[in-house]
Formats: C-alpha cells, structure tokens, sequence
C-alpha cells in the first residue's frame, strides 16, 4: 500500500465524540483500546487532503465563501465517473450535513401527524428525525434472509397506500446491516412510492464504499420517475473521514420538490452556506484523493474477511453478516441468550470492546452489535481477541 493504515491514531484528547462516550462508559478503560463506534475513522485523513487544506488556509481568507464552479464540476465529474450518474450544478444544494437534510426534508414534505416510513434496523437518526418534528413513525421493518436481509415489499405497499405517508427515509448502502440495495429492488421501491405519491430521501453517503463484487447504483439514476420523486443526501465525509467539517450535498432534480427544500433551509436559518473548510476538503477529496479512498476500501474488505473468519473459528456462535457496502460490520450475538443491557455490559466492562449497541437501531437490533471497520486491522483484532475472551465464559 501507498498510504499508512496501520498506525491508529488516538484521539483521546481531541473531543472526539465517541472516545468521550468510550471514557464515560469506562473510566478505567487501557491506555491502548480504542472504540470502534461512531462511524469516522482513527486512521490519518488522505495526506492529499491534509496538503491541500494547509495550501488553502496560508492563501484565502475564511470569509463568507459559496461554493465556487470547481466545487461543483468536482461534485458532477464524480458523480458521473463512478455512478454513471449524470447531474446538473443547480440541482445541487450544499446542507451542513446529511441529518441537516433529513430534517429539512420531513418540514418540506410533509406536516406534523403525517407519516414517514424507514426500514428498521436503520440509522437511528431516521427515527429521531421523525419523532422530533411530530410525525408518525412508519416502520417497514427489513427481513433476515440467513445472513442477508431483503426488503418487505409486501409491506411497503401496504403502508405506502395511506395517503397520509408522505415520505420514504432510505439508506444505501444501509446502515447497519450493509446491504447495497440492486437496481432492481430500488425499481420496486420507487414503483410502490411513485404509485402513491410518496418521496424518497435517498440517504446515499455511503455510496463510495462498495464492497468486490456489489454495485452502488444511485436512486434518483434509475428511471425519470424515480428522479421525480427523489431527494438523494450524499457526502465526502464517510469516504475520506472528513465528517467533522459538516459539508453535504442534497442533489434534487425536480423543482418544486428543490425550490421546497432549500425554502425549509432558508426558514430554519441553515440556507446561509457551509462550512468552507468543508467546501474545500470535498473539493480535493474528489479531485485529488481517489488512490486514498480506494486503498481504504482495501482495508475496509480486509477487515471484514479477518474478522469474520477469526470469529468463525473463535466463536462461531456469532453471525458475522456479509458486508456489501460501508466499513460498518453487523453481528448477531442472540445465540448466547443474553438481554441487550447484559451485552452491552459484557462488551463494555468486561471485554472494554465499545461498538454501536444493536438495539439503538430499533427493536429488531437487539442482540446484534454495530462495529466500526475503519481502523488498523492489528488495533481491531487486539479489540476482537478481548471481545472473544470476555464471550467465551457466556456459552449455553
């Protein structure tokens, strides 16, 4: 490899969000464990980014900049390169972040009391975006098929026709379960929505982290009618580990449904421009750091084959699932028989594992666990060997 992925990089000290929650968990946790939790990464960023910002920051002034035409031919060029997505600038909208787009898009499209659907498990602030701005929660939960899951589509039809659902929430790739949805099942999907006028936030900002063998197709790509009814939410921070600079891009080619979203942005005070670090960083990001991502997503496989076969042989009454898309791995412990807060407490205290506990993705999560395959394979398997010692003891 050209790039280092195996030094980790502790953030112990940096405020890093899910370190804090790893200390809060545990005080007394060793000096060299490491969450793997929140999906960002304790890997070093692409050095091609790291140059490029240091470049800009000695030359510009961190004024009140928008996104310049080189911002936006980077966004297009990309989109067309590796999704054979073609997109146009003004479809465009810069959001500080995708859950920014979430809530903007619920405000848009539909009033308080109306319905919104997901598919459980799911990314759990599709569910908190929901119940925060006092709509229904519409629940189409996925279904386990083995060590995949499929989507209900006899359900979504069902609950698609109730014309007070007026929004779909829609992860691909899906946190957590690692799907990368085929062209075909997005097909059925938009048909049962278009059938009863129902849109489509397509939460895609995984889209970069394909898995050998799967191939990413973009929602709003797949038909005119799904174009129609799509608003698809992307973003360079999951693939190149740039989340804290909040920079997204909401792309909408139908304008009432775009002329209605960046309207909520303007209302709710988010519509004055992002972050312009941001801006930059997802500029070089895809102009100049593609070796880095692919790399990444080398490791990203790697991990997945080392964990799932250690686990197999060490404790095989784990189901390590197949891994389409993300670097989010997704583990079913429910063969052991423990309740979700025994697991947690195990993981946490006893193995000092800290993942992203299954449950907060919805019911159907409980007993499964969420872990975070971006980091240095050897730091992950120290993780797993403790992870494996401490679960040993709770065999039936």
């Amino acid at each position: 490899m050209n790039y280092d992925f195996e030094t980790p990089v502790n953030r112990s000290n940096t405020g890093s969000e899910k370190w804090a929650a790893m200390y809060r968990s545990n005080p007394n946790v060793g000096k060299d464990v490491y969450p793997f939790s929140v999906a960002d990464l304790d890997i070093k960023t692409a050095p091609e980014i790291v140059k490029g910002l240091q470049e800009y920051i000695e030359t510009a002034v961190m004024g009140y900049d928008l996104p310049t035409e080189d911002y936006y031919r980077a966004i297009i060029n990309w989109m067309g390169n590796r999704h054979d997505w073609k997109i146009k600038k003004e479809w465009i909208i810069c959001t500080p972040g995708i859950i920014a787009a979430f809530y903007s898009a619920i405000r848009a499209y539909t009033e308080p009391g109306d319905g919104v659907l997901y598919m459980g498990p799911v990314y759990y602030p599709f569910m908190k975006s929901i119940k925060n701005t006092k709509r229904r929660l519409i629940n189409n939960s996925l279904v386990r098929n083995g060590d995949r899951y499929e989507i209900d589509f006899e359900g979504l039809a069902d609950k698609a026709k109730d014309p007070n659902t007026k929004l779909m929430l829609f992860s691909n790739p899906h946190n957590p379960v690692g799907r990368v949805w085929t062209k075909a099942e997005l097909a059925k999907v938009v048909d049962i929505c278009a059938a009863n006028d129902v849109v489509i936030l397509a939460d895609e900002i995984h889209h970069d982290l394909i898995m050998p063998g799967h191939v990413f197709t973009p929602m709003a790509a797949i038909s005119e009618a799904a174009a129609d009814i799509c608003i698809t939410a992307t973003a360079a921070s999951k693939s190149f580990n740039i989340a804290g600079l909040r920079n997204s891009n909401v792309i909408i080619s139908n304008p009432k449904l775009h002329t209605a979203f960046k309207m909520d942005m303007e209302m709710t005070g988010i519509g004055g421009g992002t972050n312009v670090i941001g801006l930059k960083a997802t500029e070089i990001a895809y102009t100049a750091a593609e070796d880095w991502l692919e790399e990444f997503k080398a490791l990203i496989w790697h991990n997945h084959e080392t964990l799932k076969d250690f686990l197999a042989k060490e404790l095989p009454e784990v189901t390590v699932f197949d891994l389409e898309g993300t670097y989010l791995q997704w583990m079913d412990f429910s063969a052991f028989g423990l309740s979700h807060k025994q697991l947690e407490e195990i993981t946490e205290q006893e193995a000092q594992v800290f993942l992203d506990e299954g449950y907060i993705f919805g019911d159907e999560g409980r007993g499964y666990e969420r872990i975070s395959l971006g980091a240095p394979t050897k730091t992950l398997m120290e993780a797993m060997e403790r992870l494996v010692t401490a679960m040993q003891k709770y065999r039936k």
